[in-house]
């Protein structure tokens, strides 16, 4: 998890002292002005000292009030964010100004439980890095984002279907890697819009997915805000989420590493969700 301990090692020491981050996200892609992802949205912490909010990672509405995340980003909530006061939401807005610029019309949805999986792990082939958060009320007017069948990526991978795949991500933070004239480096705006980039194929393993995302050959990919958010693929017709962000190469220029939603593992702590908390996350593992 290089990306990731690289962005929370700052986000720690600066949301505990309330300044604004500078978090890495979306890159060689695209601003959603047509509202097209409005089922991805933003974990969101709230300073009830100042008021102010700060995007920690991206996440996915699966069902109307459970909001996808990864493990990684709901564990750093719990053990380093909650025990100083801060407040766990959820925004599905477009445009999210924090900071500084922290605004009284940005959506808050209330966090009801802030759920880790009790298998996550620091294992190569399956991390078990996903989790939820499941919202104190049921979003409306927005349909929430459609998991995959069991075992589909190992299906597309004996039928070659997935070579020319073409996988979308979305996310929140930083928009494009600047090279040229000097160290490169990662723009940032506030408001954080939401964006989406495009990525192809790489590879597949038990736990994860890789998809390349080196502009070079036309790819698009994600960096540390990312984390927890959608990669979408399309499937005889249907978008699905088949995976979540997680992690990938330090510069955000070659990798996507990306945790499998059609594993009898990731399908099992959704399994595992709905008997403790009472939700109707859709399982087909």
């Amino acid at each position: 998890m290089k990306r990731l301990i690289c962005f929370f090692a700052v986000i720690v020491s600066l949301l505990l002292s309330f300044i604004p981050p500078k978090a890495s996200a979306i890159t060689y892609g695209f601003v959603d002005s047509s509202n097209t992802f409005r089922n991805t949205g933003a974990f969101i912490v709230k300073s009830p000292e100042t008021g102010q909010i700060f995007p920690i990672c991206s996440g996915t509405l699966i069902t109307p009030n459970v909001f996808l995340t990864a493990s990684h980003c709901t564990s750093f909530y719990t053990q380093d964010l909650a025990p100083e006061g801060l407040i766990a939401y959820v925004s599905l807005d477009q445009s999210i100004p924090f900071g500084d610029l922290t605004s009284s019309r940005t959506t808050l949805l209330p966090v009801a439980h802030v759920v880790t999986n009790p298998n996550f792990n620091v294992s190569q082939s399956d991390s078990g890095d996903i989790g939820v958060l499941i919202l104190e009320r049921s979003v409306r007017g927005v349909t929430p984002a459609v998991l995959p069948s069991c075992g589909l990526l190992d299906q597309l991978v004996a039928q070659n279907g997935l070579r020319t795949a073409v996988f979308t991500n979305v996310g929140y933070g930083v928009q494009n890697r600047v090279v040229g004239g000097g160290v490169p480096f990662f723009q940032d705006l506030n408001p954080i819009p939401r964006m989406f980039s495009f990525s192809s194929f790489n590879s597949l393993n038990v736990g994860y997915l890789r998809l390349s995302q080196n502009a070079s050959t036309g790819n698009g990919g994600t960096c540390f805000g990312d984390s927890g958010g959608p990669n979408f693929l399309t499937v005889d017709g249907q978008q699905l989420i088949i995976s979540i962000t997680i992690t990938g190469d330090t510069a955000c220029r070659s990798t996507n590493v990306v945790y499998r939603l059609d594993t009898v593992s990731a399908q099992g702590f959704l399994a595992y969700v709905n008997a403790s908390f009472g939700t109707t996350i859709p399982i087909s593992c």
